[in-house]
């Protein structure tokens, strides 16, 4: 008989065996506490891949005692939700028995879909666990949102994952040499579905001590967690924008790397170094904005891949600029003034005066356009203010 996937197999049961997520299921981790006082409200799992949600989920179905139904957002419509949703409502009334609803990639349910389920949330007929990789603020609907507890998961450290890649080999007879671990460690970006997959691609290969190579042939290469739509592509444009501000070049170029390599849009990212030529440089050095448009409009003239050269090029003059953000926070300082104390009266000076009543109600009076002396034009109630 065939067995199971590895991954299957080596899911904890317990969570004396579960790696990660300290501050969820450690001793005195927050998710453990309110199952041990079987007080388990609906949540949302948020973490990124491999890292432990499903395997979660499951456990908190066995601590429970309640029926664990899996639901994929990906293969599942109305209809089957309104299914389940009925036959817990028949399992609660008749026999008393909770059911934990389990639905991974929760985010990619639309709202009609979400809404579906969202009254059995609320009347307790189910406990809803979702399983998300997407900021959930993002992509659950308010409602449902504001009645299940967020708990976020991180990505294993290295610490977790060599735990489990021991446990792996163990299961499948196999011995890994330092070098082929460290790369494993390294490749697998805290996710364990990952390690565990190319271990047991090793283990089909006959392989009795398990070196680099072959760990880089079931790999092939590594892979970039980005979503375009995600929370890991402001991630990563936040590094990219904080680079620059920082003066660093080498950093900016890795992370505008990383978003051109995982298919982002060169007119997104030329778009935010047109923002940050103004905002962060300024009138330290003007022609940044030059560079930038410039930079924008390669972009939509030459296209990729050859326009990478143009943000590579933008990237490093941004970051070597000087920077000074007086004039944008200056004008920020101003904006809050504006809406604090709304239109406030106009100098008479500076005001225009294109009729002959107005210049006799003083409009434009004593205006001299490039006065020598020291003189506000700022409303009286803004007299001394200093913004720039």
């Amino acid at each position: 008989m065939e067995l199971s996937p590895l991954a299957d197999r080596l899911r904890p049961k317990d969570f004396s065996d579960f790696f990660g997520q300290e501050h969820l299921v450690g001793p005195n981790g927050v998710l453990k506490r309110l199952i041990d006082k079987d007080e388990l409200p609906s949540i949302i799992f948020w973490g990124p891949p491999g890292c432990g949600k499903t395997t979660l989920a499951r456990i908190i179905a066995s601590k429970t005692k309640s029926e664990f139904i899996h639901f994929s957002a990906v293969s599942s419509g109305i209809a089957d939700v309104k299914k389940v949703v009925g036959q817990a409502g028949e399992r609660k009334k008749i026999y008393g028995k909770k059911t934990i609803l389990f639905i991974d990639e929760i985010h990619r349910f639309n709202k009609l879909q979400q809404d579906a389920f969202l009254p059995a949330v609320e009347d307790g007929t189910i406990t809803l666990i979702g399983a998300t990789t997407e900021n959930p603020s993002f992509e659950v609907i308010g409602p449902l949102l504001s009645r299940c507890r967020v708990f976020v998961l991180t990505l294993l450290d290295k610490n977790d994952l060599s735990k489990i890649i021991d446990r792996a080999l163990k299961e499948l007879k196999l011995k890994i040499d330092d070098k082929a671990k460290d790369f494993l460690l390294d490749s697998s970006n805290g996710d364990a579905r990952i390690a565990i997959n190319v271990l047991e691609i090793d283990s089909k290969l006959a392989k009795r001590t398990v070196k680099l190579k072959d760990i880089e042939e079931a790999l092939q290469r590594k892979t970039l967690l980005y979503d375009k739509a995600g929370e890991e592509h402001y991630n990563t444009i936040s590094a990219f924008i904080k680079s620059m501000r920082a003066s660093d070049p080498d950093a900016a170029l890795y992370y505008l790397a990383r978003m051109v390599n995982a298919g982002e849009d060169p007119l997104f990212i030329a778009r935010r170094m047109v923002v940050f030529a103004s905002e962060d440089i300024g009138m330290a050095q003007p022609t940044a904005l030059v560079v930038a448009n410039e930079v924008f409009r390669s972009c939509e003239t030459i296209g990729f891949p050859e326009c990478q050269e143009n943000l590579a090029h933008g990237a490093v003059y941004l970051a070597l600029a000087k920077k000074d953000r007086r004039a944008v926070d200056a004008y920020f300082e101003a904006l809050k003034d504006v809406k604090k104390l709304g239109n406030l009266p106009i100098p008479l000076e500076i005001r225009n005066a294109p009729t002959k009543l107005m210049k006799e109600l003083g409009y434009g009076k004593g205006y001299e356009p490039y006065h020598n002396k020291i003189k506000s034009f700022l409303p009286d109630e803004l007299k001394g203010k200093k913004y720039y």
